[in-house]
Parts: structure tokens; C-alpha cells; sequence
């Protein structure tokens, strides 16, 4: 008897390849400027590329410990004093991940159980709905509105309820490029604070700020601080988004739980890589300078673009920036998305996909984390449009 394709049952049967695939292969076909998915066109440091390489020489190439070298997790917990005067325990409460989407994806499947609700801010980036449907839970949306993308914190107050298990935030947000202030977390503070609600706060482009604003992590604020669970990326911080390797952190009794279904998903991530990591970051100098750096080139591609039919309003995080196409023409973002690749050989995302039933605000998301040369090209395309 042979197997019986008709049999499967799919657990994510509304699933479809994800946009970034998509638009990644037309920009591959039509030999177009890249500017859709989120990874920079230049270089790692060179001396972080040493380190690796001296750790893989040392023979420090078996597996890590589960949770992450005690080196690594010491460096980090030095890395949150520094920056935001709190601490997490190096050996209790962080744990290396292979990358911030493992990280995000274990959290759920450890937290979230049938039926449990989830709410997530809508435009979101795309792993969490997808998690959360594989544990049987029930994603609730708050749709925050273009162009500013704020938050109605009435609107979610009366969407909490005895299933809400989880709320997903996101700061600086992927694919607004917004951030959000100080006062929107002490209005989650205040929300969950009687309830038994896990936040997972995703803070991957968390050292990518602009305008001399101040990142807004969820450690800064004691009562979020006891039920939140960090997740950050190295490969959004130092370029090198294909090493795919990140950490998360949350208090003790939580890491405890998560590390239960950790160790069964990944077990441990690249050792050489934890190596390298743990001295690059005693330096402070090798982040703290990195939202600089993307803001000469956000104001760089901004200036380049100015005599374009595009509008925006200018990222204050990220390394994105939303452009909005409605004085052009009155096609659906994802039809004009593609035509811009396939007719003027440059690729971006369609914010629409990120919103609940597609809900289209005419606007794009372009990538400015590329050389001069590349921006400079890309800019000279979308003031041709």
C-alpha cells in the first residue's frame, strides 16, 4: 500500500509562502535592487569575524551548554546594567537562542495552551500567529492605524479577559518602523498589572533608535519586568543576519519553564559564535554607536528620495522606512509592489500582508540597511516612479 498524500491533514492549512520568500525570489529573477527583506548588503565587523574563526581554530567547535556559555550570558547581563541599570541573573534568567524567532517561537509553545488568547499588534511581523496556531490558541488583534501607528490602550483594555494569556509587543516596530514612548509602557504596566498575563516583548532592533529618543525596553519598568520575556537579536545588531543567533531573557521562574521546551527544540546553539560573541560585546563601544550608523543612513536615503511622489513620515526606529505610494496610483499594495520589481527593478513589502484581512493603508517598506551605493541607486528608481 502506498502513502496516501490525502491523508494530511495540514496544521496550518491558511498558511502560504511568506512574503519575504516571495518578494526575495522576484527580486532574484528580475535582477532587482533588494530593499524588501531586512538584511544589510555590507559586512560584519571584521574583528567579530575574527573572533570566530580564533574560536573555531581553538577547537571550541561540540556543543555549547544548553542555556549558552556562562561567558555569553555574563556579558549580556552586563550589557542590560549598562544600558538600562537593570539586572538579569547570567546563569538563571538568559538564555542563547537560535535567533529571536526560535526565542519567540519556544515562548509561546511553552505558555500558550488550547484556547488561550493572545493579543498582538496589527501590522506584526509574521511568526507570531503562525506559533500561536500550532498551540491551539486564538490570536486577538489591535489594529494600530497608519501613519503613526499608535496604540489605542482603551481598545485593548476591553479586549483583556480571564483567556488572555499573552501580549505581544514589539519596539522599535517591524514594519512601521515606530517605537513606542515611555508612556505606552506604563499603560501596559498598568493594564497587566492585577492579571497573570505573560508579555513577550520582541526588542530585536533595540539598539536602532533615532532622533536622540531612548529604547523603551520592557526591563525598565518593574511590573512588566517580572512577567516579560525579552527577545533580542545579535544578527540585527552586528550584521550578520544569517548566523541566526539571538537570546531571551525573563525572570527566573519563567526561563525555567521555557529552558524545559528549549532544550528539546534546538538543545543548544553555535558555540564558536557564543565565543566570539561573549568578548565582542565587553566593549560597549560595539553597540552603543550602532543607531548613529543607521540614522545617517535613514536621513541619506530620506534626502535622496525627497523629490519622489512617495510620502512618509521618517522611521524613528529600525532600519526600515515606510513610504507611502497614494499619489501615484490606486493599486492594491502587493499588485504595485510587484510591478515595481518586475517593471522598475526594485523590491519592497507590502505592509498589507502584515494586517488583519489585508487591510491596505497604500504603503511599502523599504529597507535602508544597504551601502551608499545602494540606496543611491534604489533612490534614483523611486524618483523615476
Amino acid at each position: 500500500m502506498s502513502f496516501n498524500n490525502s491523508s494530511l491533514v495540514s496544521k496550518l492549512p491558511d498558511v502560504k509562502t511568506t512574503i519575504f520568500t516571495v518578494m526575495g525570489k522576484l527580486a532574484n529573477d528580475y535582477n532587482a535592487i533588494n530593499l524588501s527583506q531586512g538584511f544589510p548588503d555590507f559586512a560584519s565587523d571584521p574583528k567579530l569575524i575574527s573572533l570566530v574563526a580564533q574560536a573555531m581554530s581553538n577547537g571550541q567547535n561540540q556543543y555549547a551548554p544548553m542555556q549558552g556559555i556562562i561567558e555569553l550570558r555574563e556579558s549580556l547581563a552586563e550589557k542590560f546594567d549598562n544600558l538600562y541599570g537593570t539586572s538579569y541573573h547570567p546563569e538563571k534568567e538568559i538564555t542563547i537562542t537560535a535567533g529571536a524567532t526560535q526565542a519567540i517561537f519556544t515562548i509561546i509553545a511553552t505558555f500558550i495552551h488550547e484556547d488561550d488568547e493572545v493579543i498582538i499588534f496589527k501590522p506584526a511581523y509574521d511568526c507570531y500567529e503562525p506559533a500561536i496556531e500550532l498551540m491551539k490558541g486564538n490570536s486577538v488583534f489591535v489594529q494600530l492605524e497608519a501613519p503613526h501607528f499608535g496604540v489605542d490602550w482603551n481598545a485593548v483594555q476591553q479586549l483583556i479577559n480571564a483567556k488572555t494569556k499573552m501580549i505581544i509587543i514589539n519596539t522599535p516596530h517591524n514594519p512601521s518602523g515606530t517605537t513606542w514612548s515611555k508612556e505606552d509602557m506604563l499603560q501596559l504596566e498598568e493594564l497587566v498589572k492585577d492579571t497573570n498575563i505573560i508579555v513577550l516583548s520582541d526588542e530585536v532592533y533595540e539598539h536602532i533608535v533615532f532622533d536622540d529618543q531612548q529604547h523603551q525596553s520592557a526591563c525598565l519598568f518593574p511590573r512588566l519586568k517580572e512577567r516579560s520575556f525579552i527577545c533580542a537579536s545579535f544578527g540585527k545588531t552586528f550584521h550578520n543576519t544569517g548566523w541566526k543567533m539571538g537570546y531571551c531573557v525573563a525572570p527566573a521562574e519563567l526561563m525555567h519553564e521555557f529552558r524545559k521546551v528549549h532544550q528539546f527544540n534546538v538543545f543548544c546553539v553555535n558555540h564558536p559564535m557564543q565565543v566570539a560573541l561573549a568578548t565582542y560585546l565587553k566593549d560597549p563601544n560595539n553597540y552603543q554607536h550602532i543607531s548613529s550608523f543607521y540614522q545617517e543612513k535613514r536621513d541619506f536615503f530620506l534626502k535622496a528620495i525627497q523629490g519622489s511622489r512617495f510620502s512618509c513620515t521618517p522611521s524613528t526606529g529600525t532600519y526600515f522606512q515606510v513610504l507611502d505610494y497614494v499619489a501615484i496610483t490606486d493599486e492594491n499594495d502587493i499588485d504595485f509592489s510587484k510591478r515595481l520589481v518586475t517593471k522598475n527593478k526594485l523590491a519592497s513589502i507590502p505592509l498589507s500582508v502584515f494586517n488583519p484581512e489585508g487591510k491596505n493603508d497604500t504603503l511599502l517598506r523599504f529597507c535602508f540597511a544597504k551601502k551608499k551605493e545602494t540606496l543611491e541607486k534604489a533612490a534614483e528608481i523611486i524618483c523615476n516612479i
